[in-house]
């Protein structure tokens, strides 16, 4: 009873006009401080790069390792150690949809991305998503004093990778 006895005393006169002042003023400092605080959940578009990074280094160390593994295979070359150079990261592709028209005077073309979500999230609905550009090799063998060795790792390399032998260094490994 004794809170409803003090709700009708702040509800005559000026009282219940301050109460409800005091309660507007408490509600926005709470709401000030509470932007001051750092946020706890990581950033979704860093977090998705992050990811793109560690897929994109993943996918090196992958090749470099299968690369190795098929390159001891050929005779002579003995052990064989690699490196790759990546000249982009992993790319998204979105798929689009178009709309062409023709006309007496004139041809229009639309093209738009495809967005799929529900709710307030909507995103670009991924087509493909293409794997890292390997750019150039450097690979280090046993055999890599033997000019038939080195021909071979060239052409495998190349073939492999689909990179021209100008972008491939073969060396001895010490």
């Amino acid at each position: 009873m004794e809170i409803a006895e003090k709700l009708r005393e702040l509800t005559k006169g000026r009282k219940w006009a301050v109460f409800m002042t005091i309660c507007g003023v408490l509600g926005l400092l709470l709401i000030m401080i509470s932007s001051l605080l750092p946020e706890n959940a990581p950033d979704k578009k860093k977090t998705a790069e992050m990811n793109s990074k560690t897929d994109a280094v993943r996918y090196c160390d992958d090749t470099e390792r299968r690369l190795e593994n098929f390159l001891a295979d050929i005779e002579g070359a003995g052990e064989v150690r690699v490196y790759l150079t990546v000249g982009s990261d992993e790319r998204y592709v979105y798929a689009t949809e178009g709309r062409y028209s023709r006309g007496d005077s004139k041809t229009e073309e639309e093209e738009r991305y495809v967005i799929v979500g529900g709710g307030g999230e909507k995103n670009a609905l991924i087509e493909t998503i293409r794997t890292p550009e390997i750019t150039g090799a450097v690979v280090a063998c046993q055999g890599g004093e033997s000019a038939q060795v080195r021909e071979s790792v060239y052409k495998a390399v190349s073939a492999a990778l689909d990179i021209p032998t100008s972008r491939i260094f073969v060396t001895k490994l010490r």
